[in-house]
């Protein structure tokens, strides 16, 4: 007999993120939110958590309240009222709550990659 180990990938959300979801969809933001994230942090210039009430939820189960997910390439990451919002290509995910231990340093380092990265115009052209 072998020992089988399923994994979904999923999380039940806690009620801390239930809270900060509800405070964020209070706040409304400028543009639509395609889907908040729960535990989130930010590797490889993508954003990653449990998703909740995705825009593009199928009955089927994709994008399902609870599911990790890992989004496309991060255009811009700004801060809107009290949350986070990461925009990519064709979606805006707001970050309800960070991953413990890492998520809030996680988007910190992104934030000062993209800093350091951009290149001030010289003062004088030669």
């Amino acid at each position: 007999m072998t020992n089988v180990r399923l994994s979904f990938h999923s999380k039940r959300l806690s009620d801390f993120d239930l809270k900060r979801i509800a405070k964020a969809e209070a706040q409304g933001f400028d543009m639509p939110v395609t889907a908040y994230l729960c535990s989130a942090f930010i590797q490889a210039h993508t954003g990653i958590g449990v998703v909740f009430d995705h825009a593009r939820k199928t009955p089927y189960g994709r994008f399902a309240d609870g599911h990790y997910i890992c989004t496309s390439n991060i255009v811009r990451a700004q801060r809107e009222g009290r949350f986070w919002v990461l925009e990519t290509l064709n979606s805006r995910y707001v970050l309800a709550t960070f991953r413990k231990g890492f998520g809030r340093r996680s988007l910190r380092e992104y934030l000062k990659f993209w800093t350091e990265l951009s290149h001030q115009p010289p003062d004088a052209l030669q």
